[in-house]
Parts: structure tokens; C-alpha cells; sequence
């Protein structure tokens, strides 16, 4: 799972990266602080890993994670190449979904000015420029290969006329303001859904929106972060408030002294499980387990994932000499305590090639390849 930080320069993006990913010295406060992208690997932070060692001893736990890309500062313009327009559209069409951050600040902690590439901090309009940007980008895409697609349709071949369907279909949609997403629910045929993802359009890839907001509003409940949270629901999309500058001294802290400073702040968890939950459920994902002597591992499949599908997470030999899963629940290891009463009480079960992946669910595959 990828997610791409953007946002327009100076709104705390490299500050939440570092914080998220321990990765070391803030940014400097100027505009394309980050030139090329960062990439941090993060954990993603689940109670089930626990709940299932407390019962079966083994060597290590292994979390699920998540790839988090810092991407270079937007301005306006970047569609046309200003600032490092190019290489944010470039690295920005590779990753699942947006992380878009919004300043929701008005001075930074200690009181001193950064100053904001438009004189001015109004998080609504910051969001439309990213926005517009990123649409005006797609939109020439689509342009540019609409031409190149009708005269390849008329060799009647199916993958050319389910792409040129879909570039006409898609056209209309950005000339009238609105994201590719809009219209990702009319794409169904197996054809167009290939040219679909094909195109690697930046509009149709949900969005989480970040509120960087300041200690005094550490839970996102004053003014600027209520019009940003309005926004997003507003589009269907996420929305977590955050302040960096928390982030930043968590990631310092050990475990005790973290979650006294979160019960200083109001907080009930750090912001990295805030978005790694939020992030889950925009792209419709979730965890499965394998549990044992050597390693309890958490592992992340998309929503309505099939039994091989999951095996193949693991290894693509085990999705493709898939026979069957033995599996049972965490729930089910909290109330029986072992594998073995779980087995004792009939509550293993035996699940075929039909199965679709619960989330929680702890799986040992069988496979012959």
C-alpha cells in the first residue's frame, strides 16, 4: 500500500513525513525542500498481533506496513511545469492513494512566521489549487492520447476500443471540474478496467486529507480544520486531524512516556494509527494473520479477497497450488485460548478456493505446486 504526501510547500508535509517515519532532520523552510521523493517504510499499527502472541510464543511479530512517499511541493502552475511540477505528476501517478496535507495553522509552534506561497492561510483554497492541478494534468493526459486511441479502435481490436470508450468517457468529466473518481463506479466491463488503470489517472485515486493543525488544536475541532473536514466529507473522501509538531516529539518517546503525552494532549493515539485506519478503509483493505513457532505476521489483501488471493500475498506459489485454508478467528484464539481448543471446540474452520478473506482472520494454507 502507497500513499503519496502532498501539499503545497510550507504546510508541514516533510515535518509529518519525518514524524511518521522517524526519518531524522526536519526540512528547511523554503519552497522544494524536497526535491526528490523520501520513501519510508511504516509500521502499521494493530492490537490483533498482540492479542494473538499473548496465546502462541513465537520468535518475532511482524506487522503489516505501508509506503509512505514524500513528494515534492505543488504550486500553481505545475501542470504546465512550474516549481517541480513534472516530477510530482511523475511520482505522484505511482502510488495508491493521496495524502494531501493543508496547513490549518496560522504561525508555527513558538510562535514564529512561515510564511504561506500565497501570502494568506486558508485551507479551502490551498486544496483547490492542489486539486485543479492535478486535474488539468489528467486532462491532458487524456487529450493527448485520445487521438492515438481513435485511430487504433478502428482495428476493432478489444483492448483498443475499451480504452478510446474510456478516454470518452472520461474527457467530459475533467472539462467540467470534476476527478476521474467520479465516474470509477461505470467502470465495470473487464476491458475497460484495464484501460482504466492503464491510464494511471491522478483524479481517480481517493483522497485523505490532513489537517496540520497547531497543539492548541490538537484534535481538529477548530475553524480552519472544521472547513477541511467539511470538504472531504463533502467528496466522500478522509479526513485526520494532525499536528506535526506532536508527531515529532511521539516518535522520541518510549511507549510510557508517549501515552502520557497523548493523555496531555486529549489524544487516544498517535496520528500514524489515524491514518493507517483511515487509509485502510479508503482503499478498502484489510488484515489477515499467520501465526507461529518462527513469526506472527499481519498481511493486507483488499476487501472481498479470495482464500488463493491471500495465499498469494504471501508467496505466488501457494496462490497458484492453493487447496484449501485452515482458519479461525482472533476473537475465537481470546476465547479458547490455543489453536488446539479452537481445533477441540470445532471451530477451525476448513475453507476452499470460494472463500472470501474476513478481516482477523489468522490462516494456515495448504498448497502443492
Amino acid at each position: 500500500m502507497d500513499a503519496g504526501i502532498v501539499g503545497l510547500p510550507n504546510v508541514g508535509k516533510s515535518t509529518l513525513f519525518n514524524a511518521l517515519t522517524n526519518a531524522g532532520a526536519l526540512a528547511a523552510n523554503y519552497p522544494f525542500a524536497t526535491i526528490e521523493p523520501n520513501v519510508g517504510i511504516v509500521p502499521i499499527p494493530d492490537g490483533n498481533l498482540a492479542r494473538i502472541n499473548a496465546h502462541i510464543e513465537t520468535q518475532k511479530v511482524i506487522p503489516a506496513s505501508m509506503r509512505l512517499v514524500d513528494i515534492a511541493g505543488l504550486v500553481r502552475g505545475a501542470s504546465e511545469g512550474a516549481g517541480k511540477g513534472n516530477a510530482f505528476l511523475s511520482n505522484i501517478r505511482e502510488v495508491d492513494a493521496i495524502a494531501q496535507v493543508v496547513r490549518c495553522f496560522e504561525k508555527a509552534p513558538g510562535g514564529e512566521e512561515i510564511l504561506h506561497v500565497d501570502g494568506s492561510v486558508d485551507p479551502i483554497r490551498d486544496i483547490e489549487t492542489i486539486n485543479s492541478e492535478l486535474l488539468l494534468a489528467d486532462l491532458q493526459t487524456v487529450e493527448s492520447a485520445l487521438s492515438k486511441a481513435e485511430r487504433a479502435a478502428k482495428s476493432r481490436e478489444p483492448e483498443a476500443v475499451a480504452r478510446f470508450a474510456v478516454l470518452q468517457k472520461i474527457k467530459p468529466v475533467l472539462e467540467e471540474g470534476k476527478p476521474a473518481r467520479v465516474i470509477a463506479g461505470e467502470i465495470i466491463d473487464a476491458e475497460q478496467s484495464k484501460a482504466w488503470r492503464g491510464l494511471g489517472l491522478i483524479t481517480a485515486k481517493p483522497i485523505l486529507y490532513i489537517a496540520n493543525v497547531d497543539e492548541s488544536d490538537s484534535n481538529g475541532e477548530g475553524e480552519l480544520a472544521a472547513k477541511v473536514r467539511a470538504h472531504a466529507g463533502a467528496e466522500g473522501n478522509a479526513f485526520v486531524p494532525v499536528c506535526a509538531k506532536i508527531e515529532s516529539e511521539l516518535a522520541e518517546l518510549d511507549p510510557e512516556d508517549k501515552a502520557e503525552m497523548l493523555a496531555d494532549y486529549g489524544m487516544d493515539e498517535p496520528a500514524l494509527n489515524k491514518l493507517a485506519n483511515e487509509a485502510y478503509r479508503l482503499l478498502g483493505l484489510q488484515s489477515f494473520y499467520t501465526a507461529g513457532e518462527k513469526e506472527i505476521r499481519a498481511w493486507t489483501v483488499r476487501q472481498g479477497a479470495t482464500a488463493p488471493q491471500a495465499a498469494g500475498v504471501i508467496h505466488t506459489d501457494f496462490e497458484r497450488g492453493f487447496i484449501r485454508a485452515n482458519i479461525y478467528g482472533v476473537d475465537e484464539l481470546d476465547e479458547f485460548g490455543s489453536e488446539k481448543a479452537i481445533k477441540e471446540a470445532g471451530k477451525l474452520r476448513v475453507e476452499g478456493k470460494d472463500y472470501a478473506m474476513q478481516d482477523g482472520d489468522v490462516c494456515h494454507f495448504l498448497f502443492n505446486v
